[in-house]
């Protein structure tokens, strides 16, 4: 099993940050709260602090954990961690990821989530 760090980054405004896979990634074009593999050693916190420097170009700082979802991909089971965070400094820059946008929680579950994605949106919605 693969541990996944994810982020469920909120603005002022309480719109949330999701990003687009781009078409040369797994799930292309699938969207996803950006995030990252732990390396050995890392704890979620630190990994999902340094995926995010690495993917968006930006500081952020986690305002609280979620509950993990376990999901069983047909070539891999990862365990996606997330993580409440909000952003502390830096604009946004796209490295790896087609797009990103601002959503209103309650329109999160109309864009086509990565399959592990959904589960967390759907906590997140209801919490």
């Amino acid at each position: 099993m693969i541990k996944v760090t994810c982020a469920i980054i909120v603005n002022a405004d309480g719109l949330v940050l999701a990003a687009q896979r781009n078409a040369t990634m797994s799930l292309p074009l699938k969207w996803e709260f950006p995030g990252g593999k732990i390396e050995p050693g890392e704890t979620a916190e630190a990994c999902l602090i340094r995926e995010i420097k690495e993917e968006l170009h930006v500081d952020i700082e986690i305002v609280a954990p979620l509950p993990a979802n376990t999901h069983q991909y047909p070539n891999v089971t990862i365990q996606l961690i997330p993580f409440v965070c909000r952003i502390t400094s830096g604009e946004i820059i796209l490295k790896e990821h087609l797009d990103f946008k601002w959503v209103a929680k309650d329109e999160l579950l109309a864009l086509d989530w990565a399959e592990a994605d959904v589960a967390i949106v759907k906590y997140y919605m209801e919490s």
